[in-house]
């Protein structure tokens, strides 16, 4: 079966880029996004460019530049993001022969370090800072973080597509069900205040370098609680982590509150995570490259695992939320 990006071929990526003004020197190199297609284009006498070609239907026109207005309005404020190029116009999103795209600087770096505790506290600045600028007004066109965005949506589609294995699909289904209507409970008595965030904060979108981090990435930006930009940055024991988060916040708090009741939410949002990313695995495997970057995805071993991902989810669900000293 033909998948919009197959039209998506070279010469029509290096075309669209000569169409907004850049001058190309016909080197393409592909770079790790399976989302969207993104690629570093080589330019006649300048640094290469970033362009991101946006996947067919995903998000609406709006939706997109508000993705970008957000990065533009954090880039004046001097935080440190990649905010997309604009043209002679003043315009971010371009299209050509049916493909809607966007050109960024390329910006280099490397993995934060975050066992460095200063390392954390300076990520932790950042982020308030970004989060003080996103409480000013929410997005208008983008999704809401929600337990049925991200959970009931990917339940009930996995339900009805039957790709679950007989031998595991109740179970799975069961556990599933039972962790959304008790996260259901957890999210209605944080009863925390949503602000326009990251999103998709994890150490893969924060670049290192001399200067600091800088942050990438802001597709999947939307409304939500604070916490969403903190728990993928945490790794290892409980200890590990209270520790870990203890620092983000103190740096955090520097330029922007943060509400303790929210901490409850981590486990929350890494179940809602999981459950999400095998749906959305699912719902794109008509897409060539996920077959070749997932070649373990469906099998019955990979959702026997999940299984028991989501069984030990359970658990921590039930205990203590992590503390911030």
């Amino acid at each position: 079966m033909s998948h919009p990006y197959d039209r998506l071929s070279p010469d029509l990526i290096l075309d669209a880029i000569e169409s907004v003004g850049f001058e190309v020197d016909g080197t393409l190199l592909p770079l790790n996004s399976y989302e969207n297609r993104v690629l570093q284009i080589g330019l006649e006498e300048q640094p290469p460019i970033i362009a991101k070609f946006y996947r067919p239907e995903r998000w609406s026109d709006a939706a997109i530049l508000e993705d970008h207005q957000f990065s533009l309005e954090l880039a004046e404020q001097e935080i440190p993001v990649v905010p997309p190029l604009l043209d002679d116009r003043k315009q971010s999103l371009f299209e050509y022969q049916g493909f809607r795209f966007a050109v960024y600087p390329r910006q280099g770096g490397r993995s934060p370090n975050l066992e460095n505790p200063e390392h954390l506290e300076w990520i932790g600045r950042f982020l308030g800072r970004i989060h003080a600028v996103g409480a000013s007004r929410p997005f208008q066109h983008r999704e809401t973080l929600s337990v049925e965005n991200l959970g009931w949506k990917s339940f009930h589609w996995l339900r009805e597509s039957r790709l679950l294995p007989g031998e595991t699909a109740t179970a799975y289904l069961t556990v599933c069900e039972a962790l959304l209507e008790q996260i259901d409970r957890i999210f209605m008595s944080a009863d925390f205040q949503p602000l326009r965030l990251h999103g998709d904060c994890h150490p893969g979108n924060i670049l290192w370098t001399d200067q600091g981090p800088h942050f990438v990435d802001m597709d999947d930006c939307r409304n939500g609680p604070a916490i969403q930009d903190f728990w993928m940055l945490l790794s290892g024991d409980r200890q590990e982590m209270t520790l870990q988060l203890s620092e983000l916040i103190e740096g955090y708090r520097l330029f922007h509150d943060f509400d303790t009741r929210e901490l409850a939410l981590i486990e929350p949002l890494r179940t809602l995570r999981l459950i999400h990313y095998s749906t959305w695995l699912a719902r794109r495997w008509d897409d060539p490259a996920f077959p070749r970057a997932f070649p373990w995805f469906g099998s019955p071993a990979y959702w026997q695992e999940q299984l028991t991902i989501l069984q030990q989810q359970m658990e921590l669900l039930n205990k203590p939320p992590l503390m911030v000293f």
